[in-house]
């Protein structure tokens, strides 16, 4: 019943990871860091709190009495991860939503899976895998297996891109996803995909104060929420700088106040597409609760996402007026990629230390 629950959370968390950007497209009239901050505000520094207000009484205490140590790692995860964050909203920019979060969450998905276990070979922990335990067990090697899968499957919605670069022309691109750039997408996809997973390490990291939120009492199924704020923290301040350099550098601060563009729109429909992000992190912490925060936990959530997100793309008709054979490599990566998720589940449940 634990694992079934646990699959359906995460299952409502790549839900609404997937169609978070979609209320992005209704902003009218602003500059991306425009309405891409506006969302974090929400994602970042409002909602995270109130969700651990609202299922963790005391989160302010807990985080108050951790230890420096656990508060400084647990916010420099985040501001990794918020470089991947801010990097994931422009690969989707640049590449689409079925695209882009094929690219960049395969990278992600391989990566939070072989990223841990390698600091677990420098830093051996009792209780942890490391690679090279990895290596000679039967669960580790699917593991790393699943990884090149991914890693093919990224490579087959590449080709898929570059062949739908050179089959439709700059306004057919444009039709679909605006401002189409395959390189410049790609380049930004791949560093998003990497620093992404940091998210998953940061959990680790701020364990402690989910498990103070068990021993005081609460209930375990909302103790990650508590993580989740000091996490945050740290992507708020990566895409606050970024953004507000941008602001200046394109003097984009004027969107806030320009009344030929639809302001209370624009900031209902950002604040929904950060609101929206912020629950699967909610939902990734309950599924994570009843899964544990191993490689099973990570992919489930990367695989719906994968499907939700090209489901949008469909939607949106980003593959319109391509080739057969374009539609064919495209749809064969994305199974590619969503095979090697599985393989990298049920190699995670196979663990077996020799």
């Amino acid at each position: 019943m634990h694992a079934l629950l646990g699959v359906f959370y995460h299952t409502i968390g790549g839900v609404a990871s997937g169609s978070f950007y979609m209320p992005f497209n209704k902003v009218k009239g602003w500059a991306w860091e425009s309405y891409w901050i506006i969302g974090g505000l929400f994602s970042w520094l409002i909602v995270p709190p109130l969700a651990a207000y609202l299922t963790i009484p005391g989160f302010a205490e807990i985080i108050a009495h951790s230890s420096r140590q656990i508060l400084f790692l647990t916010f420099i995860m985040g501001l990794l991860w918020g470089i991947g964050g801010l990097s994931y909203g422009l690969g989707v920019r640049y590449l689409g939503m079925s695209l882009g979060n094929s690219v960049v969450l395969g990278f992600t998905a391989a990566f939070g899976a072989i990223v841990p276990s390698i600091y677990y070979n420098l830093n051996p922990t009792e209780g942890k895998i490391s690679f090279t335990d990895m290596l000679h067990s039967t669960g580790g090697q699917l593991v790393l297996l699943g990884v090149v899968i991914s890693l093919t499957g990224i490579a087959l919605t590449g080709k898929a891109g570059m062949m739908k670069e050179k089959e439709l022309s700059k306004e057919e691109q444009e039709a679909s996803v605006e401002e189409f750039n395959l390189v410049k997408g790609l380049i930004i996809a791949v560093l998003s995909g990497i620093l992404s997973a940091f998210f998953n390490f940061g959990i680790e990291a701020g364990k402690p104060m989910a498990e103070a939120a068990v021993e005081a009492g609460l209930n375990p199924l909302f103790q990650n929420n508590v993580i989740f704020v000091v996490i945050l923290w740290g992507g708020l301040t990566t895409n606050l700088i970024w953004t507000t350099i941008l602001s200046i550098k394109n003097r984009s601060y004027g969107d806030f106040v320009n009344r030929s563009t639809p302001i209370a729109k624009n900031i209902m429909f950002s604040a929904l597409a950060g609101t929206t992000w912020f629950l699967q992190f909610f939902f990734y912490g309950m599924g994570e609760s009843k899964l544990g925060n191993g490689a099973s936990s990570w992919i489930l959530h990367m695989s719906t996402i994968i499907l939700t997100a090209n489901m949008w793309g469909i939607y949106r008709r980003e593959w319109t007026g391509v080739s057969l054979k374009t539609k064919r490599t495209i749809t064969l990566g994305i199974i590619v990629i969503l095979s090697s998720v599985a393989l990298v589940g049920i190699g995670n449940s196979l663990y077996t230390i020799k």
